[in-house]
């Protein structure tokens, strides 16, 4: 059974992808009203918001733009560094975003930052304890069930996670495409396509989150069985 829903999931998953390459690729035909390019559109976002500790660099790859709290960083793919269109725009304004949120101190990024390393230690320690679980769990003296219930609970901190991350995304596009609407960046139907562009986006992580509760939900009914 869980087979069936991971490779659904996957297929999903694909296809969410597949339709945001396509948004990107189609959005990237359509020039901004004021010409300007990603890292120009990132850097007068920070001003405007008063951020001037922020640097707006280019990374190598496609659609690998994010902003780096650590080193306070807003790192954009070539396409969007360089890209004078609507995707540029809104990809640019939508990582900028994050950093007006770390800026204000916004909640639910700052309980995701705190959550990472435990959420990268309980990734690393899933398999580790699947395969415990199958072929070694009674050697260790831990039967099946007290393995599952360690893996449950593994598998509730990536879930939780992948929740605290929908809001994150959500306000870092809302207050993307506000700013691209007051600043002049965009006319009122590049706008639109910017939406567009962020909510397909976003439904990669809206994705993620329904299969992190999925698989969180079948495990705790295997454990009832």
């Amino acid at each position: 059974m869980i087979w069936v829903i991971m490779i659904g999931f996957m297929i999903v998953g694909g296809i969410v992808s597949s339709k945001l390459k396509s948004k990107f690729k189609k959005y990237s035909q359509i020039p901004t009203l004021s010409g300007m390019s990603g890292k120009e559109i990132a850097e007068k976002m920070l001003a405007d918001n008063g951020i001037r500790d922020v640097k707006v660099i280019s990374v190598p790859g496609k659609l690998t733009d994010h902003y780096n709290p650590m080193d306070r960083t807003v790192n954009l793919s070539p396409d969007v560094y360089q890209g004078r269109h609507v995707a540029a725009a809104a990809v640019a304004a939508h990582e900028c975003g994050h950093a007006v949120q770390h800026a204000r101190a916004y909640t639910w990024l700052q309980m995701r930052s705190q959550m990472v390393p435990i959420v990268n230690f309980s990734n690393s320690m899933m398999g580790t304890v699947f395969i415990i679980g199958i072929f070694g769990g009674s050697f260790l003296g831990l039967g099946w069930e007290n393995m599952l219930k360690i893996f449950i609970l593994l598998q509730a901190v990536v879930t939780a996670f992948t929740l605290v991350t929908l809001p994150v995304e959500f306000d870092a596009s809302s207050r993307a495409l506000v700013w691209l609407k007051s600043s002049g960046i965009t006319g009122d139907r590049e706008l639109t396509y910017a939406s567009d562009a962020l909510k397909w986006a976003a439904s990669t992580y809206v994705v993620a989150a329904l299969a992190a509760v999925t698989y969180l939900l079948y495990y705790v009914a295997m454990l009832r069985d």
